[in-house]
């Protein structure tokens, strides 16, 4: 997959290439005709950002206890497109758009495995980088403001 197709990146910035996380729907995802509740998609794309971030070898919760920081959902945008349904094999992706001192943009895609140019829902999230005392914006991480694995 070609992270180009995913984003349009501003000039100057260094876009990798997508990650991407498989998801299965399950009953539970979904209300009485077989179709995601809405708010379900915000934990999909999250979870597939802390995918990400483990696939980097960082442990947010090590992150909290020894550096002091945490990351919080600054921004955020989804667009519905299509619905995912009970026992859909999904595939969900991550790819860094732009890359800020205290902050990451994320752009994020919801697409079934077999069929992968179908998209059923985007998401674009800005996630600042802050201390965990006073929820003041904090440098990245070195490795996340690179982006490679360590």
């Amino acid at each position: 997959m070609n992270a180009e197709t995913l984003v349009r990146p501003s000039e100057g910035d260094n876009v990798q290439p997508a990650f991407s996380w498989p998801l299965r729907i399950y009953y539970e995802d979904t209300d009485l005709s077989g179709v995601v509740y809405h708010a379900n998609y915000l934990r999909y794309f999250e979870r597939a950002r802390t995918e990400w971030v483990r696939a980097l070898g960082l442990a947010q919760d090590r992150l909290m206890q020894s550096e002091g920081l945490a990351f919080t959902v600054a921004d955020l945008q989804i667009r519905y497109l299509r619905p995912a349904r009970l026992d859909d094999d999904l595939e969900v992706t991550v790819t860094v758009a732009q890359r800020r001192r205290a902050s990451l943009l994320f752009e994020q895609q919801l697409r079934r495995q077999r069929e992968p140019n179908e998209i059923l829902a985007t998401a674009q999230v800005r996630v600042a980088c802050v201390d965990v005392r006073n929820f003041r914006p904090r440098p990245l991480p070195a490795l996340l403001m690179k982006g490679e694995r360590s």
